[in-house]
């Protein structure tokens, strides 16, 4: 059952694929936040 085999490794390959998409949106957000915190901090403290 070659199928079957392909069809696992794929399943694996998706499960990777989708741990990196949430490790990237992590990331995204992380820095979406800390560019947020140096504008406000900026905007604050501007003469």
């Amino acid at each position: 059952m070659p199928d079957d085999d392909s069809e696992r490794r794929r399943l694996s390959l998706e499960k990777k694929r989708e741990r990196y998409v949430w490790y990237y949106l992590a990331y995204f957000l992380f820095g979406i936040h800390v560019v947020a915190f140096v504008m406000i901090y900026a905007v604050r403290h501007a003469k």
